[in-house]
């Protein structure tokens, strides 16, 4: 029997864990190959994931979303001709550069090279760009610093449009992603990264888009630019939307070799965690309790104060109101000489211990005076008040009786 009982506990105990386990697995943090990645909430700029966000890497063709910022925003007019030439070409086959597929004498668009550039990653799109735009190599890429400054990308620097391993062409994945942010706030950018396949204008040939619909990366990818070098390994900027939120997710340092996608695999990784795992939640609905303040020598004993807005948050699915914390700055208690519509003080939200909100609060009603607590909390003064009162009523009866004695019992002179 003793035996059997044991093997029950064991049994219960053993039960126990992988419940608990099964639980907590969902909550783990998603485990990817990249050195380096950061996932950004877009609506508000939070950063959900991060892992070695600031070190300085290279980055490949994530350099060419800086070399099409620069041309987007210097070149008036994308739908002007253009001659390529000789210079444009120069280079690329010794360094084993993926082009896009423009030849030497074409002429072609502004908006042909930057879909040259962005969808199938073209250097030579990237060299001719940096020569029409920027007059030479050399003042684009100065160009390209001077934004880069101006975005306060300030772990990032430039030495190449294209993108090709350089110690002088750096980033970190936190500074790609503030500049990834930026462009895709252009339109004409967003445009370009969302078009799954684009032909040239003279239809000489058409590029596809090797990021938006790509099923590593999941579907619900958007748009992005990925970047492959040897030294940078694979990298992949992109953006996604689900659970009403807009994600921007960068990975940088997968290990490189023609059969790794891990760039796109890590990606979907972290998206399929926070789409299964986080969601807008309300915290917060106006009308719940925020505060209860104590009041003095006033009708109520106290009075309660109400959140006046809906605080909602991009968060874990698990989400429970006791993880809300307030911390109120201002009076602490209410009395008759405050008014209606007054400013008592605020109250701070936090969440998981951090700062999300404040809530201001306002006196909504006119305080009324309560005379008998008054009295009743100050002996002294009710001692005090109860004498004059009997002294009066003394004084009062005293007249009386002299007026009834002076003039007799109706009130005449006897």
């Amino acid at each position: 029997m003793v035996i059997k009982m044991k093997k029950i506990v064991k049994f219960l105990v053993v039960a126990v864990f992988l419940f608990i386990f099964t639980l907590s697995v969902k909550a783990l943090e998603p485990s990817i190959e990249s050195k380096n990645a950061i996932v950004y909430n877009m609506d508000n700029n939070e950063v959900l994931y991060e892992k070695n966000p600031d070190e300085k890497i290279l980055i490949a063709s994530l350099t060419k979303i800086m070399t099409a910022l620069v041309t987007i925003e210097n070149e008036p007019n994308l739908k002007a001709e253009v001659d390529l030439i000789d210079e444009d070409f120069q280079g690329l086959a010794e360094k084993n550069l993926v082009t896009a597929g423009f030849r030497s004498g074409q002429v072609a668009t502004y908006n042909d090279l930057l879909y040259g550039l962005l969808l199938p990653s073209g250097a030579d799109a990237a060299k001719a760009l940096a020569r029409l735009v920027g007059g030479s190599e050399e003042n684009f890429v100065k160009m390209m610093n001077d934004k880069a400054k101006k975005l306060q990308l300030n772990d990032t620097h430039f030495s190449n449009p294209i993108g090709y391993d350089d110690k002088e062409n750096y980033s970190t994945v936190r500074d790609v992603a503030k500049m990834f942010k930026y462009a895709v706030n252009n339109n004409t950018f967003n445009s370009i990264i969302t078009t799954k396949k684009y032909t040239m204008s003279d239809n000489s040939f058409s590029v596809k888009n090797t990021v938006a619909g790509n099923t590593n990366g999941g579907s619900n990818v958007l748009g992005g630019k990925t970047g492959t070098t040897t030294g940078a390994g694979r990298c992949l900027a992109s953006y996604s939307m689900f659970n009403g939120a807009k994600l921007l997710t960068v990975t940088a340092g997968a290990i490189y070799n023609q059969k790794n996608t891990n760039n796109f695999k890590d990606t979907k990784t972290l998206n399929d965690y926070f789409k299964d795992n986080y969601t807008y939640q309300t915290l917060l609905s106006p009308g719940d309790k925020v505060l209860t303040l104590k009041t003095q020598y006033l009708k109520e004993n106290e009075m309660s104060f109400y959140a006046d807005k809906k605080i909602v948050k991009y968060t874990n699915i698990d989400f429970k109101k006791e993880n809300l914390k307030f911390k109120y700055k201002g009076k602490n208690l209410i009395t008759s000489d405050m008014k209606k519509g007054e400013k008592l003080g605020v109250v701070e939200v936090y969440f998981n211990d951090e700062k999300i909100d404040t809530i201001d609060i306002i006196l909504n009603k006119t305080p009324q005076f309560d005379t008998i607590k008054y009295l009743q909390s100050n002996k002294i003064i009710a001692i005090a008040v109860g004498a004059f009162l009997f002294l009066i009523i003394i004084i009062i009866m005293v007249v009386r009786k002299k007026r009834k004695k002076k003039y007799g019992q109706n009130g005449y002179n006897a």
